[in-house]
């Protein structure tokens, strides 16, 4: 059971970031989920910036250790969600870089939102 709720914990981890990176296209269908947006992205900026960890992580950690496991057996979520969460080689100037990269994504998704918005 607690294998199971560590794994859809990294899948709600990897929709948030998702969310954080390309959110901002929902604001198309309703504006009222910019602000939920614009607050996920500062979330996601700072985690980045200050090396922080984010606390799914703590809580996708704790599950997996009341399974009694290290790490996700091999399956869906560890081959492909774990590594997209975790990438292997992460460190503080891939953070940096990443932090730069989704506030100019997000900038650029919300000048096309607002150009539209405006037509």
């Amino acid at each position: 059971m607690y294998e199971l709720a560590a794994e859809l914990t990294i899948i709600v981890h990897f929709l948030f970031i998702v969310f954080v990176v390309i959110g901002s296209l929902l604001c198309l269908i309703k504006i009222k989920l910019l602000i939920v947006h614009l607050f996920s992205v500062a979330w996601g900026v700072y985690i980045e910036l200050s090396g922080q960890i984010c606390p799914l992580t703590y809580l996708e950690n704790w599950f997996l250790k009341k399974a009694g496991l290290i790490g996700y057996n091999e399956g869906f979520v560890s081959k492909y969600i774990f590594k997209l969460v975790y990438p292997s080689g992460l460190n503080e100037q891939i953070q940096i870089l990443l932090a730069i990269a989704l506030i100019l994504v997000n900038i650029f998704l919300y000048s096309i939102i607002f150009f539209l918005k405006k037509r």
